[in-house]
Order: structure tokens, then C-alpha cells, then sequence
């Protein structure tokens, strides 16, 4: 059986990372718009689950600078997310954790390039 690789984790974190970093801009321009679509957190929990698998299995082999940067990005992502959900605040700590993560994903996708060439 193939072993799956730190960078398939990486590759999954920077497109779950972009991808929810879109639908935090873009869906606030949607509810404004007469569709009847409203905001839902569990989309934001569905995100957020799959980051945090990627960041779990890639902070066991990644360096210091790396995990820093999921693990705090993730950790505003989750404060915000919770936050919504129990106290329907939106936060903007969501923003900031997910640029975080995309630049915490293709820091420690660059370096595994850069050591297995």
C-alpha cells in the first residue's frame, strides 16, 4: 500500500484553505442579494474539519515555524467559527486564519519540494 505523503496533506490543506477563504468573502455579497440564502456555520465546521485533519497529520513532520503558523490559523478559524455558532457574532479572525493557513500549507509544501529534489 502507497503511503500518502505530507504533501497530498499540504495540496488538501491549501485547496480547503482557498476554498473556504472564497466562500467567507464572496457569500457575505450573496446574503445580500434577494435569494433567500442565508448563512449557515456548519459549512464553516465542514471547512474547518478538513483543515484541521491536514494540520494534525502534517505538525508531526513539519518545522516549528510551520506548525506555528496552522496551528495559531487554525486556532482562529475554530474561535471564530464557535463563535458564530453559540454567540452568532461573526468574527473577522476567520480571514486571518485562513490566509494563515494557506501560507503555513505552500511554506511547508515548498520545503518538502525543496528537500525531496
Amino acid at each position: 500500500m502507497k503511503k500518502i505523503t505530507s504533501s497530498f496533506y499540504d495540496i488538501l490543506g491549501i485547496s480547503s484553505a482557498t476554498i473556504c477563504l472564497v466562500h467567507c468573502l464572496i457569500f457575505p455579497l450573496l446574503t445580500i442579494l434577494p435569494l433567500g440564502i442565508s448563512h449557515n456555520p456548519i459549512i464553516d465546521l465542514v471547512f474547518a474539519s478538513t483543515g484541521l485533519f491536514a494540520i494534525l497529520k502534517i505538525t508531526k513532520k513539519s518545522s516549528l515555524l510551520v506548525s506555528l503558523i496552522l496551528i495559531v490559523s487554525m486556532s482562529l478559524i475554530w474561535i471564530s467559527i464557535l463563535t458564530d455558532l453559540f454567540l452568532e457574532i461573526h468574527l473577522d479572525l476567520i480571514y486571518f486564519g485562513g490566509i494563515g493557513m494557506i501560507i503555513g500549507h505552500l511554506i511547508n509544501y515548498k520545503l518538502h519540494r525543496k528537500q525531496n529534489h
